[in-house]
């Protein structure tokens, strides 16, 4: 039975790499943030909660030990990992971080024109800002 044990916890650890390793090569090969933090935010969690399941199953299995740790581990990760993706896209969007010229269609754009003006305070904070901080350039 120890030999099974090994095994599956060896095939899911195996998985798990075999994710990072694409989401490493997504990382630098895609074009814009917005692929990339897709590449960064998808396949990093399953590689990584695939690693965790792999040490959870091969401890479990073999010795009979059961690791809250890993399973709190596996949560967090699966519960932030892509909350944190969201987020970072969204500002990036926010900040007119252009997206990549082979990009078809954008959704957004429409909606931030009509759903979004800036507050007093903002267009305030904005024009001390602006001295002091370049904006990002946009073509």
């Amino acid at each position: 039975m120890s030999g099974s044990g090994e095994v599956i916890g060896a095939v899911f650890i195996l998985v798990g790499a075999i994710f990072s390793v694409v989401s490493a090569i997504g990382n630098v090969r895609l074009p814009d943030v917005y692929t990339r933090s897709h590449a960064a935010s998808k396949s990093s969690t399953l590689g990584v909660l695939s690693t965790l399941i792999g040490t959870l199953l091969y401890f479990l299995i073999l010795d009979g030990f059961f690791s809250i740790r890993l399973i709190l581990g596996i949560f967090f990760v699966f519960l932030t990992a892509p909350v944190a993706a969201h987020m970072i896209c969204r500002s990036a969007y926010r900040h007119h971080v252009p997206l990549t010229e082979s990009t078809v269609q954008d959704e957004l754009k429409d909606y931030y024109m009509e759903n979004e003006n800036p507050d007093s305070e903002d267009e305030e904070q904005v024009e001390r800002v602006e001295g002091s901080i370049k904006p990002l350039a946009v073509d």
